[in-house]
């Protein structure tokens, strides 16, 4: 793998994998509190009467993961990851304590800019992952990348 990746080198269907990150109980219950604070993301009992029936991460918690992980992974686009927009994002399915999650990142579509020959926009399929290999959460990123220029 390339350690930066410019508007160039980019091509259709390439993917890019990540590390994973497990999701822990009380780091689910923190976040809730801070951000979310619904009770099936706080309250083992509450939870398991809920919709979710049991302790359910926030899907803005997962999306934070998400994003650190699609950060810390394999594409490393040239400029770094600057977003242009979100054209959707899907909650799958509730992410539970000791679900590990991981993130796979398919090239969508690679567009030079017209009107700024120095870059161009990339889009993206970021797709978070649990351990069994379910997708939890999706969403299609707009991104802004640098061309190489020597």
């Amino acid at each position: 793998m390339k350690e930066i990746y410019h508007l160039d080198d980019l091509r259709v269907g390439q993917r890019f994998g990540s590390g994973s990150h497990v999701m822990d109980e009380e780091e689910i219950k923190q976040f809730a509190a801070e951000y979310d604070p619904q009770p099936f993301h706080l309250n083992n009992e509450a939870a398991s009467k809920s919709f979710f029936q049991g302790l359910a991460a926030s899907g803005w918690h997962t999306a934070a993961v998400t994003m650190r992980l699609f950060v810390k992974g394999e594409f490393k686009p040239a400029g770094g990851v600057i977003g242009a927009g979100l054209d959707a994002l899907q909650w799958h399915q509730p992410v539970r304590p000791g679900d590990e999650l991981s993130v796979e990142t398919e090239i969508l579509e690679v567009r030079p800019s017209k009107s700024r020959p120095e870059q161009g926009m990339v889009k993206t399929r970021v797709t978070t992952y649990n351990q069994r290999n379910e997708p939890v959460q999706t969403f299609v990123a707009n991104l802004l990348v640098k061309r190489f220029v020597p």
